[in-house]
């Protein structure tokens, strides 16, 4: 649990709202815009303002699948969102050799030198040169990521070994969809939280974090990403399965027991994560709870947990009979579902807040089974 609470300092601290770490895909790219697009239904942002930040993203995120490279000791791709007074920021990072370091080096540094119209200017001869417009590629996103929000891209290179540098490049684009970013703004960007926050990602063995509400379409949205991820990473069908019917029963509870959004933003985002060690995948939740219900949930946890797999099977049979309706009306079917298809104990805590609130986080292991043929 300390690993949770950490985060969700991190996280609020920094004012994000989703990390992921992995591969990025033409397939999980789409989400990954479908995501931010649905967290920004709660923003004031203009419809151009969202337009030239889905751009953005879309640019960039190309811009990964198209030129990243992956090295042996396998630093890999990330996206982060975050949202501030100024507006979103989106930060990606991906490993990159270092001889096509320096040549992006210099078209970033090229680009934040020109003002707007001259960054129009050069676009429009980049897109008549027959080999550029056909073939596209990094120097050609990169500038028509600066013509459409209107200001320089923050950027950092940190280098890994003698042979790679992690490449990280920030925006933040305002309500108007215009760069934030102060002309005469002469400091320059350090990508040093960035990299601290995929540093600890990986030692936690962390896919994704999404901190922030969970309404159903943004759930929806998580589990089909999820699902994508897990479909290229080619997991085992039954494996698949009872990660993600583990996912939807925690999202469930989480949404079981939200106070809303206003008391949520005031004194505890949600919070979803999952890990994956290799031998198990670990699925977590967080979210704020009326201290009043605690003690009901937790006589249900306990009761769940006293319960090996086949007396889960027997406990959820008698509840879909009918015989114990009144508990599974409540969220209890859910705890079950949960307990029974992980193989494993529900671990739990809750937090005081203040005397109206506590925090609950809830954790489910779904380990690995080997096959007899397999061992």
């Amino acid at each position: 649990m300390d690993l949770t609470k950490r985060l969700r300092h991190k996280l609020a601290n920094e004012h994000l709202m989703f990390a992921y770490r992995g591969q990025v895909t033409s397939d999980n790219s789409v989400l990954l815009l479908t995501l931010l697009e649905r967290e920004m239904e709660f923003s004031d942002f203009s419809l151009q303002g969202r337009k030239r930040l889905f751009m953005f993203v879309l640019e960039n995120l190309q811009n990964i699948t198209r030129h990243s490279s992956t090295p042996v000791h396998e630093m890999t791709s990330m996206v982060l969102y975050s949202k501030t007074e100024d507006g979103y920021t989106v930060i990606t990072g991906n490993t990159i050799r270092k001889e096509d370091m320096h040549g992006l080096k210099g078209n970033l540094e090229k680009i934040n030198s020109l003002d707007p119209d001259q960054i129009r200017e050069v676009y429009r001869t980049m897109l008549q040169d027959s080999n550029i417009g056909h073939k596209g590629g990094a120097g050609l996103g990169l500038m028509e990521m600066a013509r459409k929000t209107g200001n320089r891209l923050d950027y950092d290179f940190i280098p890994i070994d003698e042979e790679y540098f992690y490449f990280i490049l920030s925006k933040t684009v305002d309500a108007g969809g215009k760069g934030v970013h102060s002309p005469g703004d002469t400091i320059s960007f350090n990508g040093r939280r960035a990299m601290q926050l995929e540093r600890m990602m990986k030692s936690n063995k962390i896919d994704f974090i999404w901190a922030g509400p969970l309404t159903h379409d943004i759930g929806k949205e998580l589990l089909s990403f999820s699902e994508t991820t897990m479909h290229e990473a080619e997991l085992e069908h039954n494996l698949h399965k009872r990660v993600f019917a583990a996912l939807i029963e925690l999202l469930q509870n989480v949404a079981q027991h939200s106070p809303g959004f206003r008391a949520e933003r005031q004194f505890g985002i949600p919070v979803a994560m999952i890990r994956n060690t290799g031998k198990s995948y670990i699925i977590t939740s967080g979210n704020l709870i009326r201290s009043r219900d605690i003690d009901h949930l937790k006589q249900k946890l306990d009761m769940v947990n006293r319960y090996d797999e086949e007396g889960l099977k027997l406990l959820l049979r008698t509840a879909l009979m009918g015989q114990d309706m009144k508990e599974a009306s409540t969220g209890y079917m859910g705890l079950l579902e949960m307990a029974r298809r992980s193989g494993n104990k529900l671990d739990y805590q809750f937090e005081e807040v203040n005397e109206d609130y506590s925090y609950y986080t809830l954790t489910v292991r779904v380990r690995v089974r080997h096959s007899k043929a397999g061992k």
